[in-house]
């Protein structure tokens, strides 16, 4: 069974539903699976707690 892992700044909860069901589409097209196959975990992380180049992305403009 597939597992993804999304690691994001936060997004709404509508943005991650089709993101989800996106994704499940293509590994059920890709892979030919039941999309009850597909797994899909969000981690997401709050802008002063990463960092890019650097630079805290809380700080980016």
């Amino acid at each position: 069974m597939p597992i993804v892992t999304i690691q994001q700044s936060p997004r709404s909860v509508e943005m991650k539903r089709e993101l989800a069901n996106k994704i499940t589409e293509a590994f059920v097209q890709a892979y030919e699976v039941p999309p009850e196959a597909v797994q899909i975990f969000f981690s997401e992380t709050n802008h002063e707690n990463w960092a890019k180049g650097g630079e805290l992305a809380i700080d980016r403009k």
